[in-house]
């Protein structure tokens, strides 16, 4: 499996607690409602500052170090850390949280008034641990002042009708966390949430006007290797909270697991895009087979070019798409490759795209029309994609994109994420920085060179449209649009086109001018060897004009 899923999707204004926060899970139920009716939206800040006061008031004072962490020192603990066997954590759930079902879960609820103010313009609110979420994380605010650990109290949530009457210890702790934000300046008291850590080294962002849907995570260790893939933890983070009426906050995060442990910075400027500047050490504890740098994990059901590939059941459904992703782009100097996400594999498929440098990747959600999708609550033309550019280079190696079968959307069965050439041996850190921006409607200045982007890909029986006597079933035609800078707006211009296929051919190319959309259509027919080989057959086409490449290289899977 990817592991596990994600926090649930919610548009800005308001906590998605419909039909589609029960459809995909706990895990994605629990930013629903087991923490309460969220951030976002609109509260009373005064208010919350009042609750927040009586609580400290009520409740034991907290200890405060006297100065903040950095992340240096958080770095030389882990490296410490890394010398120790892995111990993990050893904070059990009393029985009847670990009980709860989903509905009890969901029942328990954060008090609003109780939210935490972190300065004028963000604020946070913990997650209660219980039913999945069982492992505590460590959470503490920090200002030039020093470190104030935020302890749990139960006064801070309605725990709801299965749990009435229970109080639990401080030691209880929290399973993470979320963050608002007032994206309008000129009402500061308006927070709407947009970033969630939640579960392993999960977390997800969103830019203004957005909903959540794809995740980030910390690391990936192992992911569609035989051995198992790993799941390491951020155990603590340490939240600054922000002065004045800065834009970007700052947390930092320990990471623990059998393999490696970890150090993190996250400054993290929301808006429209949203951004965030990741810098880690990593320090491991064996050697490690495949080393996921700056993994994105989302799900992809079916798109536009049908159920998937070749001999894949259709999808008996209402909705032409259910995704929250639909490809894959991978830059390198001088080119720009997009592959389309399928699923309806017999097998987990693991595709490597080499980088040698790597310049970007990321999983983007380009169809952004609601008549692609008619899911009113799921909304996910509104989905962001997210884009990440390394600092200073990640080196030699490939992104790799695995892709899981599946047939539910309640599962995230895609991962991206750049696996190192280098072997990984114990012992011997690394440093890694690089960012991630929100990617909505595209072009974006964030994806570069400005080549004319695959904008979709329609597969369908070659016989409708070049007919053969007799029929050749087997013929598949593909229309490729593409749209962008750099397509010549004269239709009668000579488009050069580039075809292969790993095995059988494209055959018989024709590009032309799509005067509705200003961009320009390659059909190509492909034509498959018999018998149908064992795993994917790739095909890949790009359009020149004038002697130079004016589009991204298409990559699909037949």
């Amino acid at each position: 499996m990817a592991g596990p899923s994600d926090a649930d999707n919610a548009a800005p204004e308001e906590i998605d607690v419909s039909r589609r926060a029960i459809v995909r899970g706990a895990f994605r139920g629990a930013l629903a409602g087991s923490a309460g009716l969220g951030i976002s939206g609109l509260f009373d800040l005064n208010a919350a500052r009042t609750m927040a006061q009586t609580v400290q008031n009520a409740s034991p004072p907290a200890a405060v170090e006297a100065r903040p962490v950095t992340f240096e020192a958080l770095a030389a603990r882990a490296e410490r850390l890394a010398a120790q066997d892995y111990a993990p954590q050893s904070s059990p759930l009393p029985p009847e949280l670990a009980a709860l079902d989903y509905d009890a879960f969901q029942a328990i609820r954060f008090r609003p008034e109780a939210t935490v103010p972190l300065g004028p313009r963000f604020s946070l609110q913990p997650f209660h641990r219980g039913n999945l979420h069982a492992k505590r994380v460590e959470i503490s605010l920090q200002s030039p002042e020093g470190v104030r650990p935020l302890g749990y109290d139960p006064e801070l949530f309605d725990l709801g009708p299965a749990l009435q009457g229970r109080r639990y210890p401080a030691s209880l702790g929290y399973a993470g966390f979320r963050i608002a934000h007032s994206f309008d300046a000129t009402r500061p008291q308006a927070h709407e949430e947009f970033l969630v850590f939640l579960g392993a080294s999960y977390f997800r962002i969103r830019g203004r006007g957005q909903i959540y849907g794809l995740s980030a995570r910390g690391i990936a260790v192992d992911t569609g290797l035989p051995q198992g893939e790993e799941f390491p933890d951020f155990t603590g983070f340490w939240i600054e909270a922000p002065q004045g009426d800065a834009a970007s906050i700052t947390i930092l995060a320990l990471l623990d697991g059998p393999s490696l442990t970890g150090a993190y910075r996250f400054a993290v400027t929301p808006g429209d895009p949203s951004h965030v500047a990741v810098e880690s050490a990593l320090f491991p504890r064996r050697p490690i087979a495949a080393l996921g740098l700056a993994p994105l994990t989302s799900m992809f059901l079916f798109g536009e070019n049908g159920p998937g590939v070749h001999g894949a059941e259709p999808f008996d459904d209402f909705r032409p798409q259910v995704h929250d992703s639909d490809g894959l782009v991978v830059q390198t100097p001088g080119d720009r490759l997009w592959r389309p996400l399928v699923n309806g594999r017999p097998a987990p498929q693991i595709s490597s795209f080499r980088a040698d440098p790597l310049e970007g990747f990321g999983l983007l959600q380009r169809e952004r029309r609601f008549a692609a999708y008619l899911d009113v609550q799921a909304q996910h033309e509104d989905r962001p994609g997210l884009w990440v550019t390394p600092q200073g280079g990640f080196g030699a190696g490939a992104v790799r994109l695995f892709e899981i079968p599946s047939r539910t959307e309640a599962t995230d069965n895609i991962v991206a994420a750049f696996v190192p050439e280098a072997p990984v041996a114990a012992g011997k850190p690394l440093r890694l920085a690089y960012s991630l921006v929100t990617i909505g409607a595209e072009p974006v200045p964030a994806l570069a060179p400005p080549l004319a982007r695959v904008v979709s890909t329609r597969v369908g029986s070659a016989e409708r449209l070049r007919p053969t006597d007799p029929p050749s079933p087997r013929r598949r035609l593909y229309a490729i649009d593409f749209v962008g800078p750099g397509l010549p707006d004269d239709p009668k211009a000579a488009i050069d086109v580039a075809l292969s296929a790993s095995v059988g051919a494209l055959v018989e190319p024709y590009a032309e001018r799509v005067p509705q959309t200003g961009g320009w259509r390659l059909y190509a027919e492909f034509r498959p060897p018999d018998p149908w080989p064992a795993g994917d057959v790739v095909l890949r086409a790009r359009l020149s004009h004038a002697g130079r490449v004016i589009t991204e290289t298409w990559d699909a899977v037949a």
